[in-house]
C-alpha cells in the first residue's frame, strides 16, 4: 500500500495514517530505536472500539497486526500490515476499597504509580517508569518487589482484549484464553485494558551499592553468597557495565566500569540496614545511597535510562548460581569481553517460586536467578547475535529456560529462544489455543507462538 493507493481504510475515531502521511513517523516511533515498525497502516486508537475496528479490518484483508504503546519490548518490527498505536489509551481508575486498578493499554508504570500512591497503594511494577503496564504484565511482570508478591501476571483480575475475530472480550480467571494471555506477550490479541491488584506498600528501603572495577569480582561473589539466605521481603539484582563516555554523565562516571547491587525491601530501615550489612562489608563503595524512600521514588533503585535508545539482549533462567557460573559469566561479559554489554543477575525465588492463584503461561517457577545481557546493536548484527549466544552458552549447565520480559529485540532469531520460556506441555497447550483463537497468526509481530 502507498499513500496514494485507493484502498478502503478502517473506520475509526482516531486517525489512520499511511507511509508519507503527516504524523506517520511520530506514530511508529517507540522507545526501542534499534527496530522500527514500517506498517502499511497505523491506527492511532482513541478508545477500545478503534482497536476492535482495526483488528476486524486487518482480519478481513488478511493483514498481520502489531501493537505498540511505548515500544520498549519491540522484538519484530512490522513490515507492512496494520500497527495499532495504543499510547493515547491512558485511563486509570483506582478502587481503594478493593485495592485494584483498571488501566488502559497506553498507561505507563510511572502514571500508575502516581495514581496508586495517592491511595496508599502500589502496583507491582518493574524497574522503569516509562514501560507500558500492559506489555510488561503480559510478559509476566518481574517487578521490584517480586520475591515478596510474585509475578504481576498473578495479580490480574480481568483482561479486556480484542481477539483475531474482531471481538472485544472481557476475560476473568477461568475463562479461556485468560491464562494463556498472561505470559505470552500479545500472541492472542490486543489488550485494551487490565484490572490489576495493588499492594498496601507506601515506602521501600532501597537504592544502590556500587563497586569500582577492582572490587567487582568480590562484590559479585559476595552478592551471590548473600542471596542464599534472605527473607522474601528483599528483592535484589547485580548489574555490571562500563558507563558510557557521554556528556550527559558526570566526568567521574564516564567510561568507568562498575558493579551495582540494586536493593528493594519492604521492611523497616533498621531491618534493611541489618540485611545489607554483609554487602557493605565487601569493601569501599563507589556509591551507597540506600535509604527509606516513598514508593513514588523507587524508579531510582535501578535508574533505567529514560531516553529512547537502541538495544538488544537475551536472558537465561537458572536453577542455581554456583561460583562457576558467575565466574564464567563475568569472564564473558566483563570489561575484556569483545561484546560490550550491560550484564547481570536478578534474584528470584520466594513468591516467584510458588504457583499463582490461577493458571497462567508464566513458567519455570523453579528458577532461582535470571541472568541478562543487553548489547547495543551495530553494523554487524550477526556478530552481536553470535556474542549473545556465546554468553548464553556459558550458563547452559544451569539454564532451565528464558524469561519473556528480558528478551530484547532479535525476535527473528527463531522459535527456540521463545519456546524456551515454556515447559513442553505449556507450549503444546499454547499452540493449540493459538490455532483456536488466531489460526492465521494475525498477531505474529512478537515473540511468536505459531498455531499448530
Amino acid at each position: 500500500m502507498t499513500k496514494n493507493a485507493k484502498i478502503e481504510l478502517p473506520t475509526t475515531t482516531g486517525p489512520v495514517r499511511q507511509p508519507g502521511d503527516s504524523g506517520y513517523d511520530a506514530e511508529i516511533a517507540g522507545f526501542q530505536t534499534a527496530y522500527t515498525h514500517r506498517p502499511a497502516l497505523v491506527v492511532t486508537a482513541a478508545h477500545a472500539e478503534d482497536v476492535r475496528a482495526a483488528v476486524e479490518y486487518a482480519a478481513r484483508h488478511g493483514l498481520p497486526v502489531a501493537v505498540q504503546a511505548t515500544g520498549h519490548g519491540l522484538s519484530v518490527p512490522a513490515d507492512g500490515g496494520v500497527l495499532v498505536n495504543t499510547r493515547r489509551l491512558t485511563d486509570i481508575k483506582i478502587d481503594p476499597a478493593t485495592r485494584t486498578a483498571r488501566v488502559a493499554a497506553g498507561v505507563q508504570a510511572g502514571q500508575l504509580i502516581e495514581a496508586a500512591v495517592a491511595h496508599g497503594l502500589a502496583p507491582l511494577n518493574g524497574s522503569s517508569n516509562t514501560v507500558g503496564v500492559v506489555g510488561y504484565t503480559l510478559g509476566g511482570g518481574l517487578g521490584l518487589l517480586a520475591r515478596e508478591f510474585g509475578y504481576a501476571a498473578d495479580h490480574v483480575r480481568a483482561i479486556e482484549m480484542v481477539t483475531a475475530d474482531g471481538r472485544l472480550r472481557r476475560l476473568e480467571p477461568g475463562d479461556e484464553p485468560f491464562g494463556a494471555v498472561l505470559g505470552t506477550g500479545g500472541n492472542f490479541g490486543i489488550v485494551t485494558a487490565l484490572e490489576l491488584e495493588l499492594v498496601p506498600v507506601t515506602t521501600v528501603y532501597g537504592g544502590q551499592l556500587q563497586f569500582d572495577a577492582a572490587l567487582v569480582p568480590q562484590a559479585l561473589e559476595g552478592w551471590r553468597v548473600w542471596t542464599q539466605d534472605l527473607p522474601e521481603q528483599l528483592t535484589s539484582a547485580f548489574n555490571m557495565m562500563t558507563m558510557p563516555d557521554i556528556p550527559q554523565l558526570p566526568p567521574h562516571l564516564r567510561g568507568r566500569y562498575l558493579g551495582t547491587i540494586n536493593i528493594a525491601c519492604t521492611g523497616s530501615e533498621a531491618e534493611g540496614e541489618r540485611l545489607v550489612a554483609p554487602l557493605r562489608a565487601i569493601g569501599a563503595r563507589f556509591t551507597d545511597n540506600l535509604k527509606v524512600m516513598p514508593y513514588l521514588d523507587t524508579h531510582a533503585i535501578h535508574s533505567d535510562p529514560p531516553q529512547p535508545h537502541p538495544y538488544t539482549g537475551t536472558d537465561a533462567l537458572l536453577s542455581e548460581l554456583p561460583a562457576d557460573a558467575t565466574d564464567a559469566f563475568l569472564e564473558a561479559t566483563g570489561p575484556g569481553s569483545d561484546l560490550p554489554v550491560v550484564a547481570g543477575f536478578r534474584h528470584l525465588g520466594g513468591a516467584l517460586g510458588r504457583p499463582g492463584p490461577y493458571e497462567t503461561a508464566v513458567d519455570h517457577r523453579d528458577a532461582h536467578y535470571v541472568a541478562r545481557a543487553i548489547a547495543l546493536p551495530g553494523a554487524d548484527d550477526r556478530s552481536i547475535a553470535d556474542g549473545l549466544a556465546r554468553i548464553r552458552k556459558t550458563l547452559e549447565p544451569w539454564t532451565i529456560g528464558t524469561n519473556l520480559n528480558f528478551l530484547y529485540g532479535g525476535g527473528d532469531r527463531g522459535e527456540a529462544e521463545t519456546r524456551a520460556a515454556y515447559r513442553d506441555s505449556t507450549y503444546d497447550l499454547l499452540t493449540a489455543l493459538k490455532s483456536e483463537y488466531d489460526p492465521h497468526n494475525l498477531f505474529r509481530f512478537n515473540r511468536n507462538i505459531p498455531p499448530r
